[in-house]
C-alpha cells in the first residue's frame, strides 16, 4: 500500500495463519477510516485451491461482520478473483462453470451490497460494459479487451458517496491486471 499521509496504524494479516502466510490481507487505519487490501485466492489451479478460496471467503465474511460492528468506515480493495456480474467479463456464458464466475462466488459477492452494507464503488459510478481489470496472457486478450473485472474497491455508504471518479488505467501494461483508480473527496 502506498499513501500520501502515514496511517495511524497498520495491521498485517487478518489473524488466520492459513491466509496470513500468503500475505492476503493488510489494513491501514486513518482516524475512523480503514483501507484494506484483500487478495482472494484463485481457484483456477484445481479443487484444493478452490476449496481454500471458499475457506478464505468464509473467514473474511466473519471478519467483516465483526468489523462492521465497530462503527468504522471502510474501503476494501484488491484482487478478489471473482467477476460479480455478467457485465464484469467478456465471455460470461462460457465461464459459468469456471472459478471466478461460479454461482457460489457470485452469491458471496452479492452479500456485500446487501446485508454487509457495502457498495461496489466502480459500478456505482460506471455501468459501462467491457470495463475489465484482468486479461489472460493467452490469445491477445489484452489487445482484444477480452477480460474480467476482478479487482474491486468496495466501500461503506458514507465513503462510497464521496467517490467522484473511476477509471481503469490501460495506457501502460504493468502485469495481467490494470490499476483500478477511484477518486474520493
Amino acid at each position: 500500500m502506498y499513501f500520501r499521509k502515514s496511517p495511524d496504524r497498520i495491521k498485517k494479516g487478518i489473524g488466520w495463519s492459513d491466509m496470513d502466510n500468503e500475505g492476503r490481507f493488510i489494513q491501514a487505519d486513518f482516524g475512523k477510516l480503514s483501507v484494506v487490501s484483500l487478495y482472494l485466492p484463485s481457484g483456477t489451479s484445481g479443487e484444493e485451491r478452490q476449496n481454500f478460496k471458499y475457506k478464505v471467503m468464509d473467514y473474511f465474511e466473519k471478519w467483516l461482520r465483526k468489523a462492521r460492528k465497530l462503527g468504522r468506515e471502510f474501503i476494501i480493495c484488491g484482487d478478489w478473483n471473482i467477476a460479480h456480474k455478467e457485465i464484469d467479463l467478456k465471455n460470461w456464458k462460457s465461464n459459468q462453470k469456471n472459478s471466478g464466475f461460479l454461482p457460489a462466488e457470485r452469491e458471496w459477492m452479492t452479500k456485500y451490497s446487501g446485508k454487509w452494507g457495502f457498495f461496489d464503488v466502480f459500478r456505482k459510478l460506471n455501468q459501462n460494459a467491457e470495463q475489465y481489470t484482468w486479461w489472460s496472457n493467452r490469445g491477445r486478450s489484452w489487445e482484444k479487451n477480452v477480460g474480467w473485472r476482478i479487482d474491486y474497491q468496495v466501500a461503506t455508504p458514507d465513503v462510497a458517496s464521496k467517490a467522484t471518479g473511476v477509471s481503469i488505467f490501460r495506457e501502460q501494461r504493468f502485469s495481467d491486471h490494470a490499476p483500478l483508480i477511484i477518486d474520493y473527496d
